[in-house]
């Protein structure tokens, strides 16, 4: 049983690992690659076929993150109560299809000589299924979630951060280049991640 509950307790605490080590990556390899700024290039250009240490940025900055997200999804499917509906568990499932798409970023990386190019569009895709997924699931979560005992605050931080998103991606932001919004949605969307961990 105490083996058991250490288990259960390291599970709640991965997404916030991921969440931990996608957010160093970028800090990281943006420190170590001179002319990058966070304020004119995209995050997946440190990932780029051609950059260095494209690979490994990839893994700790996509991969993982995503596939951990999956599986806080999933997980998060089989905790939410029986009373919640379909709209959570579709939620539920939504914010796992997230997750695989954000690890297909790292698996379908920008090229570097070609950022309009058919090998870059589908990295383009990879990032518009990530959003496109979360976004409805999130919404669905809270929708789903929110009348149920113990899980208010958890549905209005999934509203919130769901809105979050869809600003940051939709409606262009005058106060900043486009690159912040990436990053700023991009944590929005590990907030929510951690978050669903933690239940």
């Amino acid at each position: 049983m105490e083996r058991q509950d250490r288990v259960q307790g390291a599970l709640r605490h991965m997404g916030t690992a991921a969440a931990a080590v996608c957010v160093v990556a970028v800090v990281a390899f943006a420190a170590a690659l001179d002319g990058y700024s966070h304020l004119v290039h995209p995050v997946g250009l440190l990932g780029a076929r051609g950059m260095p240490g494209a690979i490994g940025f990839n893994a700790l900055a996509f991969v993982l993150p995503g596939v951990v997200a999956a599986v806080v999804g999933v997980r998060l499917r089989g905790r939410i109560p029986t009373t919640a509906g379909m709209l959570a568990g579709m939620g539920c499932w939504m914010l796992a299809v997230s997750g695989v798409a954000f690890a297909a970023q790292g698996l379908l990386p920008l090229d570097v000589n070609s950022l309009d190019g058919p090998i870059s569009q589908r990295h383009a895709a990879a990032w518009l299924l990530w959003w496109v997924a979360f976004i409805p699931g999130a919404a669905a979560l809270a929708a789903g979630l929110g009348r149920q005992p113990g899980w208010h605050r958890f549905a209005l931080a999934q509203a919130v951060l769901a809105g979050g998103v869809l600003v940051m991606v939709v409606i262009p932001v005058p106060w900043w280049p486009a690159p912040v919004s990436q990053r700023i949605a991009l944590c929005a969307w590990l907030l929510a991640v951690v978050l669903a961990g933690r239940h």
